[in-house]
């Protein structure tokens, strides 16, 4: 159901007004705004990067490897899914890729950065999207699958959002969850994203499970690369005055393809059923209880 954020009442019908207390999400973009307070962006964050990042995001290894990741594990563990929501959508990078893999399932996206909104409705037309706050989503029991995609790592109370994946999800429903890992690959890019933390594996599962969730499963990815992304983490702890934070997702072309048939090689372990234990990315599959 969707969950008026105000008096908690249930919203009859396809509007967003709510018949007990009177209230109406504004609008942004032409997009319902349940948060318009964050609709700038996070703090530190420039909402312009998001055009080159739009463009850069499909040519680049690890967007188009986890992509690859995502839309696998969707299709292995949530069979039958009927709708998703991807919270934090971005520009609709992944959303796309998982409007490609699964033609018929309903899409829904939300994203705090109302910028954001504008390169995903481009890339997914047929999703519907709102400008929302993570730690308050206006849905309860709603979506067969509920995503937030190195996402929960940029908010201070991630035990919020996770308990709110865990609610907007139908009993049974699957939650996916990905988050940068190792504390040791703290960088100036991390501290430019927006970063609040990487996650250790433990982490993350201890704070999946208290917030209702069942773990299905658990791997690093992004694993044979891990020296790589040590050595280039290292290089950016001393960063010169003009630090680009999307600098690292320009890189020649020939190292791309190298860079990504490496993460097709580790996929492919993946789905024979091995989790890697270490990483430069965690992949956490969780189902709300029935």
């Amino acid at each position: 159901m969707r969950l008026c954020l105000h008096c908690g009442a249930e919203y009859q019908g396809e509007s967003w007004h709510c018949v007990r207390c009177g209230y109406e999400p504004g609008r942004i973009n032409g997009y319902p705004a349940f948060a318009p307070e964050h609709a700038g962006g996070a703090a530190g964050y420039d909402p312009a990067h998001f055009a080159e990042l739009a463009r850069l995001e499909a040519e680049n290894f690890w967007f188009r490897a986890r992509n690859l990741l995502i839309a696998w594990a969707i299709g292995r563990y949530c069979r039958g899914a009927r709708n998703l929501l991807e919270v934090g959508c971005g520009t609709g990078f992944v959303l796309a890729g998982i409007a490609a893999a699964f033609p018929s399932m309903s899409l829904a996206g939300g994203e705090s950065a109302s910028e954001g909104l504008t390169f995903a409705a481009i890339r997914v037309p047929g999703a519907s999207f709102m400008q929302l706050d993570a730690r308050r989503i206006p849905f309860r029991a709603e979506f067969d699958v509920v995503a937030a995609f190195d996402v929960i790592e940029h908010i201070e109370d991630d035990r919020a959002v996770l308990q709110q994946l865990r609610a907007a999800a139908t009993p049974g429903g699957g939650v996916l969850i990905t988050v940068p890992q190792h504390r040791g690959l703290w960088s100036e890019y991390d501290a430019r994203a927006g970063h609040v933390r990487r996650y250790r594996a433990r982490e993350l599962r201890a704070k999946v499970m208290e917030a209702g969730l069942e773990i299905v499963r658990m791997t690093s990815f992004v694993a044979l690369l891990l020296p790589f992304m040590y050595f280039s983490r290292l290089a950016q702890r001393t960063p010169g005055a003009g630090f680009d934070p999307l600098a690292e997702l320009r890189i020649a072309p020939w190292l791309n393809r190298t860079l990504e048939t490496a993460l097709d090689a580790e996929r492919v372990l993946i789905r024979a059923g091995m989790n890697f234990p270490a990483g430069g990315s965690l992949l956490a599959v969780a189902r709300r209880p029935t």
